[in-house]
């Protein structure tokens, strides 16, 4: 056996993390336990999995734990696990590259507000990085079960963008971390502290976290069990407190807040399994970030063995801002992620998980609205994108969400449309709302005239997703969803006849401003929807909205040229001063700027920016 230690150095993005762990986190440094502890957890799962197949692999060390030691005249702190280990591979591809994108995701949710902020680091997969926020070097010294004892791997590193990899005899399967403290890091060597951090942090760890008992200020060879060890959701709920509740979410969800709500669930009959599951208070910092595969809301578990983390298996997208675990009784031990995707009794439990947490929503809403404002500023975009994605609960979904509204003193979104139902005039069948890219653009636009001054209500629509969600959801309650900005409007005979009579009025002003247009707009004609702005965009039924396709092209994505429908108001001092101007030069320039601002309040871009300024400094002047 070789003994010769090989230097490699960390990939760049490791050593981005490395810099800003030792320079920057200063705020919870006590993180780094919990994260090494999870991490453990996570290796004595692993190999409890895979003992299932292989029991030899548990050979020596029946009962898998994790043992959290000190050493005052060393200054180290060792945490060490008798869980799967790992092979000098799995080392190299674990602490010294990017495994994952975890890493680089860490990176870019930093913003200088929260660089000075440990606590997010446990939310990407590296938390292991964070045993430099206290210590100087970190050794590892790892055997994978199964191995000889001579195959063991040492690593070190000083996190100064290299390290050490050295072939080493362990006696021992697992991991052991051992933490060279830095010199102001006295307090890890407190054992109270040590025990207080774990009960704080890991108490309901599933396997037992050992340290030594303490004899003359020094650890003795007798170990004792710290933390409760213990699977919570497997308690009766008479027997867990809130307090019991919480700490298991933290512990579980990598995050120093509280849930805001949770429910727990034991299923028996033909089926059986538990479910506890959690909405946190505030989204993590990558709920928007990555696809499917990365995330990790629900874990799995099989009569308490951890199977894997298995999100898109047990909640829809929409929800995946979930946290919980399910525990099955009745699926094999060895299912994979392929047969959980073909597997009805799995699609059985997904139904039961989304329904538990739309009741609890739906509860929220109901008895604490405070709680479920909360909830909705945090995660209403993601729900929304349960419209489209889940047709057999897109009433239910679409019962708890929230919009702004004409009748709103607010800006948040508070009215649901069952208010919006509620408060219909006698006679209406149609919701209405608007999209637009911003509140201010919403409430300040030109086609909710004609509907203020009928006191009609009407939904303002500002969230990227609006647009999108609000093609899935084109009735509620029997009411069909319009947007007040497409089609033409639906008139009472009264209504009309002013209507025929203005078009008709107007009809050389409008030839007038087609010519001087040309090919710039498809259409132009006289608005039902204004009374007090010159001119707006009115768009077909089907087709989409100006801001929402600025953004796709801006995104990158090939969008169809249209020619817009310019609606104007021949009442307007503008349209009249145009209806009046001789000169073909001054006439073109008005034209061209009722289109424009009609445009810029619709959130379509300008075509030619240089010249609307221009056009408007030559109007302005005279």
């Amino acid at each position: 056996m070789s003994s010769s230690t090989e230097t490699r150095k960390f990939e760049a993005e490791v050593a981005q993390v490395l810099h800003l762990v030792t320079h920057s986190l200063y705020s919870h440094k006590e993180i780094f336990l919990r994260e090494l502890i999870s991490n453990a957890s996570d290796a004595c799962d692993k190999l409890r999995f895979e003992s299932i197949a292989r029991p030899q692999l548990l050979a020596g060390e029946g009962e898998l734990h994790i043992d959290v030691s000190w050493d005052a005249d060393a200054r180290t702190v060792t945490v060490r696990d008798n869980g799967v280990g790992m092979d000098r591979e799995d080392i190299v591809a674990n602490l010294g590259t990017i495994a994952s994108s975890g890493t680089r995701r860490f990176l870019e949710a930093m913003s200088a507000e929260q660089k000075t902020d440990a606590r997010l680091i446990g939310q990407f997969g590296v938390g292991f990085y964070s045993a430099f926020v206290v210590a100087d070097r970190v050794t590892v010294l790892s055997r994978r079960a199964g191995d000889a004892s001579s195959e063991g791997v040492k690593w070190e590193s000083d996190g100064k963008g290299e390290y050490s990899l050295e072939q080493v005899e362990l006696a021992e399967r697992g991991t052991s971390i051992v933490l060279h403290l830095k010199a102001d890091e006295d307090e890890f060597l407190r054992p109270w502290t040590l025990k207080s951090l774990i009960t704080r942090y890991s108490d309901h760890v599933a396997f037992p976290i050992r340290m030594p008992l303490e004899k003359d200020g020094k650890a003795s060879d007798e170990w004792e069990t710290v933390n409760a060890a213990s699977a919570l959701w497997t308690k009766p709920k008479s027997d867990i407190s809130d307090e019991d509740y919480q700490s298991f979410y933290r512990s579980l969800g990598h995050d120093f807040n509280d849930a805001l709500a949770w429910t727990h669930n034991r299923v028996e009959g033909s089926q059986s399994f538990t479910t506890l599951l959690y909405i946190p208070s505030q989204p993590p910092f990558d709920l928007m970030m990555g696809g499917r595969d990365e995330r990790k809301g629900l874990k799995l578990y099989i009569k308490r063995v951890f199977i894997m983390d298995a999100a898109e298996e047990l909640l829809p997208n929409y929800l995946r801002f979930v946290r919980g675990v399910v525990d099955a009784d009745d699926l094999p031990l060895n299912v994979s992620r392929e047969i959980l995707q073909h597997n009805r009794q799995l699609e059985r439990i997904k139904a039961a998980c989304v329904k538990r947490v739309l009741d609890l929503l739906e509860k929220l809403a109901r008895d604490e609205p405070e709680k479920f404002a909360t909830f909705y500023k945090a995660f209403g975009n993601t729900l929304k994108e349960g419209i489209a994605e889940d047709q057999g609960n897109r009433e239910r979904i679409a019962k708890l969400l929230r919009f702004a509204s004409t009748r709103s003193d607010s800006r948040s979104p508070n009215v649901s449309l069952d208010d919006y139902v509620g408060r219909m005039a006698v006679g209406q069948d149609t919701i209405w709302y608007i999209t637009a890219d911003s509140y201010a653009a919403a409430a300040g636009s030109p086609q909710l005239e004609a509907f203020k001054a009928k006191d009609i209500e009407v939904l303002l629509m500002y969230d990227r997703v609006d647009e999108w969600m609000i093609g899935s959801l084109t009735e509620y309650a029997d009411k069909k969803l319009k947007n007040v900005a497409k089609g033409e409007l639906a008139l009472d005979e009264a209504d009309k006849q002013k209507q025929e009579e203005a078009s008709a009025a107007a009809a050389p002003l409008i030839e007038k401003i087609k010519r001087l247009l040309g090919d710039r707009v498809g259409d132009v004609r006289v608005s039902a929807r204004l009374t007090d702005s010159p001119s707006c965009l009115a768009l077909s039924d089907y087709e989409m909205a100006p801001h929402l396709a600025r953004l796709l092209r801006e995104a990158g994505h090939d969008m169809p040229d249209s020619k817009p429908t310019l609606e104007i108001n021949p009442q307007h001092p503008l349209l009249k001063r145009l209806d009046a101007e001789s000169d073909d030069g001054k006439a073109a320039d008005l034209s061209n700027l009722l289109l424009e601002q009609a445009e810029i309040a619709a959130g379509a871009p300008l075509p030619d920016p240089a010249a609307f300024v221009q056009r408007m400094n030559r109007v302005l002047l005279g």
